[in-house]
């Protein structure tokens, strides 16, 4: 079973990747958008179409190591999660960004599927327990809110654990201490490498220490420029946190 696990394991990138993929190209896949004509003509319009849309990513990354948090703004809030009665009920609230959709992740209750299973839903100390998913706003990732166990581990040192733990080789990180509403918190940014993707990308992630447990808020996304794109509902979550009264 052990070998079971690890094999599932080390497939996880790649169908997470491969899933992102096809999303990506289920919501492109009309091509050009107006009439047909010679290919010569509408090519020049579809690259200043889409450099219009989105910066290209290596001024996105830019962008990101001028600001530090590589966040500028705030999004626009569309919700909130963590309170009684929300997709997911947590020890903290925090504001959800507008389109975005939360649910609940909740553990397969068959013993072996949960058994081969549990690297996916466990990272360090802490489990995942909530999802926020940004396709229905327009990019690939999602936000995902991991819990553990009451303990006196500090919110640096589950981040290590948690950023130790990555399925994927994770480098470059850079822990920061920060805070998140008036919560001290410990922040993370690195680089993790997918050889489905056979690019880096960068991500992002936040912990804070609460009386039922930690809680860690994580942003990846399908590549450091739908990463970047993302941030500011990453900050939004950040700077809207609070223990759940």
């Amino acid at each position: 079973m052990t070998r079971a696990r690890g094999a599932v394991r080390g497939l996880i990138p790649a169908v997470l990747a491969a899933v992102a993929l096809a999303g990506c190209s289920s919501s492109t896949g009309a091509g050009d958008r107006g009439p047909g004509g010679p290919a010569v003509s509408s090519a020049p319009a579809k690259a200043a179409e889409a450099g219009a849309e989105k910066p290209r990513a290596d001024e996105a990354e830019a962008e990101a190591e001028k600001t530090g948090t590589g966040a500028t703004k705030v999004a626009e809030k569309g919700g909130q999660v963590g309170g009684a009665g929300s997709a997911c009920e947590l020890p903290v609230t925090f504001d959800i960004a507008a389109g975005w959709k939360p649910r609940g992740v909740t553990t397969n209750p068959d013993p072996e599927l949960a058994e081969a299973l549990a690297d996916l839903s466990e990272q360090g100390t802490v489990k995942v327990v909530c999802e926020i998913d940004a396709k229905p706003a327009g990019n690939i990732g999602f936000l995902r809110v991991w819990q553990g166990e009451a303990s006196e581990d500090d919110p640096r040192a589950v981040l290590r654990a948690f950023v130790a733990d990555s399925p994927i080789t994770a480098e470059d990180a850079t822990y920061t201490q920060a805070k998140a509403g008036a919560l001290a918190a410990a922040e993370v940014g690195y680089t993790s490498h997918s050889e489905l993707l056979d690019e880096p990308k960068k991500e992002r992630a936040f912990a804070v220490a609460t009386p039922d447990g930690p809680v860690v808020v994580h942003l990846g996304g399908m590549d450091t420029e739908e990463h970047t794109a993302m941030l500011p509902a990453f900050e939004l979550a950040k700077k809207t946190l609070k223990p759940r009264r």
